[in-house]
């Protein structure tokens, strides 16, 4: 398929900018001292990087958020969610990412520096102890945020939770937050090796107030975080 030139333009310029957006905030995590300085640089630098790569990012209910400790989920559909959200969220939130990402070279160590949370999926018992981990810092009154997807696909559509998030959240009585991001499936996502331009939209929904309990409660607030997202983002479930 013959691609448009200013297109491919375009995409080069959204990958070549990666390089200096990368070691800026390389250098901010490696250098500033104290977790919300690093966090904050760090979210400054990403969203440069959205404003001078030229996709427009709009950003609806931020005020939403609770002021305290909660837990964040949102739809997964592209490479750019991670960066997107962690820009565009208070620098308190810290993220939970696969494990293997922590064993990355450079940018393992970068990541712990953020003071993200790192959970193993392979292997049962390891991620159990790491799910008591982020369940500590829920219950010291951190707010953590998650892609209960775990993944993306090529499809169109909001697959299916994991339910490790609400479970968390049920355990700790935390509010959960669902987070819409739309455009980021279109910009570089499923199968896409280029970029292409589009506007992106982070949503944050009205919270799920807290419940407690054991299955049910976490079954409940996973559910009704999956519609909410699916129908803000106007995506079927998969």
């Amino acid at each position: 398929m013959t691609r448009n030139p200013l297109q491919l333009a375009w995409g080069l310029w959204a990958f070549l900018l990666v390089i200096p957006v990368v070691l800026l905030a390389g250098f901010a995590i490696l250098l500033l001292p104290g977790l919300t300085a690093r966090r904050a640089t760090a979210g400054a630098v990403c969203r440069a990087y959205f404003l001078l790569s030229g996709l427009p990012v709009r950003r609806n209910g931020l005020d939403r958020l609770p002021a305290t400790g909660c837990v964040i989920v949102a739809n997964h559909a592209s490479y750019l969610d991670g960066p997107l959200l962690f820009a565009h969220l208070p620098p308190r939130f810290g993220f939970v990412i696969k494990k293997e990402a922590s064993r990355a070279p450079v940018l393992g160590y970068l990541l712990q520096r953020l003071g993200h949370h790192f959970v193993e999926r392979n292997n049962r018992h390891e991620g159990a102890g790491d799910a008591r981990r982020i369940l500590r810092a829920l219950e010291r009154g951190e707010a953590v945020a998650f892609f209960p997807e775990g993944t993306f696909s090529p499809d169109q559509g909001i697959g299916r939770f994991h339910d490790g998030a609400f479970a968390l959240a049920a355990r700790t009585g935390l509010p959960v937050a669902p987070v819409a991001i739309r455009g980021t499936r279109e910009v570089l996502g499923g199968t896409q090796r280029w970029p292409h331009w589009s506007r992106i939209a982070i949503e944050v929904l009205d919270p799920l107030p807290a419940r407690t309990g054991a299955g049910d409660a976490a079954s409940e607030l996973r559910d009704a975080a999956r519609e909410r997202i699916a129908a803000a983002t106007r995506e079927p479930l998969l």
